[in-house]
Formats: structure tokens, C-alpha cells, sequence
């Protein structure tokens, strides 16, 4: 009877940091969201809102940590219940870190100030915002069902970001060599799309933890990656 009661405290346990988790997971989306839509519209307002939410992110990921460490303490789980613990904290420190790379998008919003603005880059980064946003969501929803294809589908989908990324990188590079006074706004723009790009890592490291949470290990496989060394060979007079 100790032990079934035991049990159930556990699961208790368990469903707390879960909800913890998706809580802070919805935050962390709309974090990404926000930060491109305040860059995109120039709007100094929302991005100001981006910067000050991270602290709620902060704050959720230190209730989930002191959770997880008297979850430990008092049930003392072993082997598969103790990587459920492990794989909440270690999706929080992703969802963290997303906060962070979206908080820094919008603190860009304010150096975004002159008149050049092309259309094509914008849709570019948005429609790199749109691919990692969906793949957030995606490997959160896997880890919440502990679906392992779908979190194997987030993390063999990392390359396409790194795709488009480097392409947009292109384009900037190709921007800057044309007018120098496009400089400071394609340098800021690169800042972000790399912030893009970092938060489509975590989404990937999140499918790595669901894999370790079922599986008991590391995924042995090498992590795709597009190859971003190569980036400027597409500049004029470099083709």
C-alpha cells in the first residue's frame, strides 16, 4: 500500500513538471513569435514586451528546477523515472535559452531605425521564424506524448534551417558590398536570423532529450547540420 501510495505521489510529481514545462514552452513560442513581428513591424513596444517576459521564462524554469530537486529527494526514483526528471530540466534549460535568443531579437528592434527595409529579406527571415516556430511546437508536443518519431522528425529537420539561413546570409552580404550604408541594418538582421537559427539547435537538443527519456541514451548518430562555413562565396566577385 506504501509503495502504491509512493507511486502515485510520483506520478503527482511527474504531472506537475510536465505542466511546468508545457507552460513554459508556450511562453518560449510566444516569445519567438513576438520578437520577429516587433523586428519585422519596427515595433519598439512589443519588442520592449519581448525583453521584459523573459523573467517569466527565467522565473518558471527556476520553479521547475527546485521541483525536479525535491522530486528527487523525496522519491528517490530509479532508471526510467529518473530520466523523466532529467529530460524536464534539461527541455527547461532549452526553453530558457530560446527565451534568451528571442529576447535578443527584440532588443534589436530600436537599431532598426532607417529607411532601408527590402521586402525579400523580411520574408526571408520570416519564413525561417514560421519553420523553427513549427518545429518548437513539434518536439514540445513530442516530449509531452513521449513520441519519438515525431521528435526524430524535428532533428532530422535542423539542415533546412541551416539552409535557409546561409541563403539569407547571402542575401544580406550581397546587400552590404552593394551600399555601404546598408551595413549596420544587414548586420543587425544577421544577428537575429543567427538568433533564428541557435533557437532551431534547442529544438533539436529537446528531440535529443525525448530520444534519451525513452531510449536510455544518446542518440549516436552525428547531428545534421547545413554547412554555414561557406556562406560568402556568393558574393560578387566571389563567383
Amino acid at each position: 500500500m506504501a509503495f502504491e501510495h509512493t507511486t502515485k505521489a510520483f506520478d503527482s510529481d511527474l504531472q506537475e513538471l510536465t505542466r511546468l514545462v508545457a507552460e513554459m514552452g508556450g511562453l518560449a513560442e510566444r516569445q519567438i513569435v513576438d520578437s520577429v513581428d516587433a523586428l519585422t513591424r519596427r515595433d519598439v513596444a512589443l519588442g520592449a514586451r519581448v525583453v521584459a517576459a523573459d523573467s517569466e521564462i527565467d522565473q518558471l524554469q527556476r520553479v521547475i528546477e527546485e521541483r525536479a530537486v525535491l522530486t528527487i529527494a523525496r522519491r528517490q526514483p530509479m532508471a526510467v523515472d529518473l530520466r523523466e526528471i532529467v529530460g524536464a530540466l534539461r527541455v527547461a534549460t532549452d526553453l530558457e535559452r530560446i527565451g534568451d535568443l528571442a529576447k535578443n531579437i527584440g532588443k534589436r528592434v530600436n537599431a532598426l531605425d532607417n529607411d532601408f527595409h527590402p521586402l525579400k529579406l523580411i520574408r526571408g527571415l520570416e519564413h525561417m521564424t514560421d519553420l523553427v516556430q513549427s518545429q518548437v511546437k513539434a518536439v514540445l508536443d513530442a516530449y509531452a506524448a513521449h513520441d519519438l518519431p515525431a521528435a526524430m522528425v524535428v532533428w532530422n529537420g535542423d539542415e533546412e534551417v541551416d539552409a535557409i539561413c546561409t541563403s539569407l546570409f547571402r542575401e544580406l552580404l550581397t546587400y552590404m558590398m552593394e551600399d555601404p550604408r546598408n551595413i549596420s541594418f544587414c548586420i543587425h538582421l544577421m544577428f537575429c536570423a543567427k538568433n533564428i537559427e541557435r533557437i532551431g539547435d534547442h529544438a533539436t537538443n529537446i528531440a535529443e532529450t525525448v530520444f534519451y527519456m525513452i531510449e536510455g541514451q544518446q542518440i549516436l548518430d552525428k547531428r545534421p547540420k547545413g554547412d554555414m562555413t561557406n556562406f560568402a562565396d556568393a558574393a560578387p566577385g566571389n563567383t
